[in-house]
């Protein structure tokens, strides 16, 4: 370990006690005091206090990346999220209205046939990131995860840019889900404003963090579990309305891939829907974030990673395919200006073409959740990175503000206050408003997956180059470094596609505001990175592979321990029987 960390941790230690409390830090000068024990209020009062152990000791010469990486190692944010957690967070986090609604307008754009092959090779995209994003994860299970990967194995400049383009996405993702969560309830044409359950959501969603990481991740559970309750009940519910069970309309079948047609646009509809997919994924990567509050990484983490195919092939391919047999792509019902009509959603047509009452409403209901689950997300996300960006020196001290019960608090109050926007649903320009402040981050996710890859590459590359391999690494993606090209280059052409639909729309002409709406994350990235050049005058385009710190941040610094912990686990699964061997593989 660098001795600049050692000395870093020598201090800290003499200052704190071990982990307690599901991993809060505890000051070991306050426990050791022997003044009269704190009443209820006088707790939850102190709770909110500064945590002031991340500076203990620090030396002041520390360069950008050596401080991003210690601070960010020792963060005493709260390690209390569990493997149920992390597992429902895996297979439900990222389910949202990108499958029950998004995938009306792609099926109409692109057709059963093109939507199939478009979500498929994004699901290829996403499976290999998770994959690098795990083997980096449970090696450095550290705080802003994949946001401090950027500084650490590329360059601070882009750990800068991507970082704050992360930020800004979830930052404008809260008011935005939470107005959409008050437009599904208009699918039962309620006599009440909008603003009203505008403001209950936006109640519940703070309530939510304000209980920490717990709050968070109970959340997610109960959200997720009824995400996949929802989507396996379609599925099997779908098979039996496609084979004539249920319904008016007799054997489906594959009627509507002959009439009106498998493909609805040709390929630069199937271009249209691979970018749309994209970002129905979008969420993906947040149980890597999670990992540095996860109690035990080097476990779960493994566990949530390799659910993300089964998610992948369940929730998205498989309830695509059925949609594309139940529903013609020509319906004028998939026709809508918002992304949360339940009216248009091919799940909710799908159950009504059926004559079933009663579904309808309770798929609403379940999108209505999907909504929330997003904008809760997006509390946890955005608190975290500009926790991170603190530690970095990349943002305001203050935002690296966390209390006693490992809140990131300054954090969650920004994103609490960026969410009031969502009042400006009252407003006549709510649409024109909502819509710049979405595409200020709407290439967010691209970049990210495509950082993330580049990032266990340049990981990989440096073991190499320092004479080390992946025999010290607990968990090592099952796709290896080809599976992070295939990332890389799939997230590259993901956004060439992108700019050609941006700058010719399907079915209309060239216009400059159409374009920039749906591009104008590319140039906000550029001003972040050249910006950050031109500020800290760091010309250097990358860190070479000998540079980069492979040490800082582990939880297992007994390198020689972890290989014969890691032998003797290979050796165990390796005496198994075969469908042993495939479980623990997939699953």
């Amino acid at each position: 370990m660098p001795e600049k960390e050692l000395n870093y941790i020598r201090s800290a230690d003499a200052a704190t006690s071990t982990e307690k409390d599901g991993g809060v830090f505890v000051d070991a000068f306050e426990a050791s005091d022997n003044k009269a024990p704190m009443g209820k209020f006088e707790k939850f009062r102190d709770s909110f206090r500064r945590f002031d152990d991340t500076e203990l000791g620090l030396d002041p010469n520390l360069s950008e990346i050596e401080r991003a990486a210690i601070i960010t190692a020792n963060s005493p944010l709260s390690r209390s999220l569990k493997n149920r957690h992390l597992q429902m967070i895996a297979i439900g986090g990222s389910i949202g209205t990108g499958l029950f609604v998004g995938s009306g307008t792609t099926l109409r754009t692109g057709g059963p046939a093109g939507i199939l092959i478009a979500y498929i090779i994004i699901g290829v995209m996403i499976y290999c990131t998770v994959q690098s994003l795990g083997e980096l994860a449970v090696t450095f299970p550290v705080s802003g995860a994949f946001v401090t990967y950027n500084t650490r194995f590329i360059c601070p400049s882009w750990g800068f840019a991507m970082a704050w383009n992360y930020a800004l996405q979830w930052l404008v993702v809260l008011p935005l889900e939470l107005v959409a969560a008050s437009i599904t309830i208009g699918y039962w044409d309620l006599k009440t404003s909008p603003a009203a359950f505008v403001a209950i959501f936006y109640v519940l969603i703070v309530s939510i963090n304000f209980f920490g990481v717990k709050g968070y991740g109970e959340a997610e559970f109960v959200f997720s579990i009824i995400k996949v309750t929802a989507v396996l009940g379609f599925i099997i519910l779908g098979i039996i309305i496609t084979a004539g069970g249920v319904g008016p309309q007799g054997y489906l079948g594959g009627k509507y891939w002959q009439h009106p047609g498998a493909f609805a646009n040709g390929f630069k509809g199937v271009c249209s829907v691979f970018v749309t997919a994209a970002f129905a994924f979008a969420g993906t990567e947040l149980v890597g974030l999670a990992s540095a509050e996860s109690a035990n990484p080097r476990k779960t983490l493994p566990k949530a990673t390799k659910q993300v195919f089964w998610r992948i092939v369940l929730f998205y391919v498989i309830s695509l395919t059925l949609i594309g047999l139940l529903v013609p792509y020509n319906t004028d019902e998939l026709l809508s200006t918002s992304s949360v009509d339940a009216a248009a959603s091919p799940f909710v047509i799908a159950i009504r073409n059926a004559e079933i009452k009663g579904l309808p409403s309770v798929m609403n209901v379940v999108i209505m959740i999907a909504v929330l689950s997003v904008g809760n997300s997006s509390v946890f996300a955005s608190s975290r990175t500009l926790a991170a960006l603190a530690a970095a020196k990349q943002a305001p001290k203050i935002f690296g503000y966390i209390d006693k019960k490992g809140r990131p608090l300054v954090g969650i109050i920004v994103q609490c206050t960026f969410g009031l926007l969502c009042f400006l649903c009252a407003s006549d320009k709510e649409n024109e408003i909502f819509g710049w402040m979405m595409a200020l981050s709407g290439l967010s996710s691209i970049f990210t997956w495509g950082s993330i890859n580049f990032c266990h590459i340049r990981f990989r590359r440096a073991l190499q180059v320092q004479g080390r391999d992946t025999s010290e690494i607990a968990f090592t993606s099952q796709v290896g470094l080809v599976g992070s090209y295939i990332g890389v280059i799939l997230n590259i052409l993901v956004l060439i596609a992108q700019f050609w639909i941006a700058l010719f729309p399907l079915g209309g002409s060239p216009d400059a505001s159409a374009f920039f709406e749906s591009y104008l994350g590319f140039p906000v990235v550029l001003v972040f990175y050249i910006g950050h050049k031109l500020y800290r005058r760091n010309w250097r385009l990358y860190i070479r592979a000998k540079d980069i710190d492979i040490d800082t941040g582990r939880r297992d610094l007994d390198l020689d321990l972890l290989k014969q912990e890691l032998a003797e686990e290979r050796a165990f699964i390796a005496a198994k029987p075969f469908y042993f061997r495939a479980w623990n593989f997939w699953c």
